[in-house]
């Protein structure tokens, strides 16, 4: 993979590009107080100045913050009761935290402190999908950052297992006003990144499951002995690298690394969509766009809540109301000083 200059350096050239192909597809309806440039007025190069690697770690933390108390960047702080160090994001990429943070140096230096964390993190994500070669989306923009962070129980609650079924994900994602639709979509994002040993062996030990094809099981398991649940193995066997439809391929050839994932393709409420993307890459992209893009509207806060860090990890040493007074005009464009 690139190294983080040279993403910096494509999204800065690739950008004009984004947005002229990004209105290409269908959106949910903006949910109250965000817009599609929030920031055209107070920081016009928000989404140029970007610093993007890491696809996978990038866009599962977008994801984790979303699903536990909405898209308010409060899986990004450093505090050792909160979400980013309960069991299910222990394996967040560090380095993926450290380029949002990144990104919060060199937008503040640019315009002040207008851009938000939790718009960041959902930016970052965006972009580096597109730079694996996937589809470029818009994100609307105007997100607050969180002042309060889920505990460790919420943070378990809210975030399905791999080990999870589709009836159990239906159900997870039906809390959060997603459907079906989202849920195979949105497990697209498995077409990139690493699963943990310890996330599969189920699978493997002590009796194999008899939906995994045969030779992708036991590749798995001189990967993954009983002895040895730390190693890590590619999510997506056939394009480990590329964000595309080939995840849902491996599905159909009983070829998935989590049990979350092969459900989908063995469970009829969801099978139809699975085979849909994986004979379609465009309906694929189409779909995701959508489902991304409404799930970065879960519980968003937005005008006068919240509050814009000055660093993703740390709250502000005051809350908002007490340091910004925030105007938004006619556009839904913001200013803040």
């Amino acid at each position: 993979m690139a190294s983080t200059s040279t993403f910096l350096l494509l999204a800065l050239t690739a950008f004009p590009l984004l947005c002229m192909g990004a209105a290409a597809f269908d959106y949910p309806p903006l949910v109250k107080g965000l817009s599609w440039t929030f920031y055209k007025s107070s920081c016009p190069k928000a989404e140029s100045i970007r610093d993007v690697g890491l696809a996978a770690g990038l866009l599962r933390i977008h994801y984790h913050d979303c699903f536990v108390q909405g898209c308010d960047g409060s899986v990004l702080l450093d505090d050792s009761d909160g979400e980013k160090f309960a069991p299910p994001n222990l394996s967040l990429r560090q380095s993926g935290f450290n380029v949002i943070n990144d990104i919060r140096n060199l937008l503040q230096k640019e315009c002040g402190r207008v851009v938000s964390c939790a718009d960041i993190a959902a930016l970052a994500a965006r972009d580096s999908i597109f730079l694996v070669e996937g589809p470029d989306y818009k994100v609307p923009t105007g997100r607050r950052d969180g002042l309060t962070f889920a505990s460790r129980a919420t943070t378990l609650e809210s975030l399905p297992l791999p080990s999870s079924n589709a009836t159990s994900l239906i159900t997870a994602l039906g809390k959060l006003n997603l459907d079906t639709n989202d849920l195979v979509a949105l497990s697209g994002g498995h077409s990139i990144g690493i699963g943990h040993c310890s996330n599969f062996t189920d699978r493997l030990y002590p009796t194999q499951d008899p939906v995994m094809d045969k030779t992708f099981a036991n590749n798995l398991k001189r990967t993954c002995p009983p002895a040895n649940t730390e190693n890590e193995n590619v999510l997506d066997i056939r394009s480990p690298n590329v964000f595309d439809n080939k995840y849902y391929v491996n599905l159909m050839k009983q070829q998935g690394l989590f049990t979350s994932d092969q459900t989908l393709h063995t469970d009829s409420k969801t099978r139809d969509l699975v085979i849909s993307f994986a004979v379609d890459q465009s309906l694929f992209f189409e779909k995701f766009a959508y489902s991304v893009a409404k799930m970065g509207m879960l519980n968003v806060l937005t005008g006068s809540q919240g509050e814009i860090r000055a660093n993703c990890s740390i709250r502000n040493p005051f809350r908002a109301d007490e340091a910004l007074s925030t105007l938004v005009d006619g556009d839904g464009e913001a200013a803040a000083f």
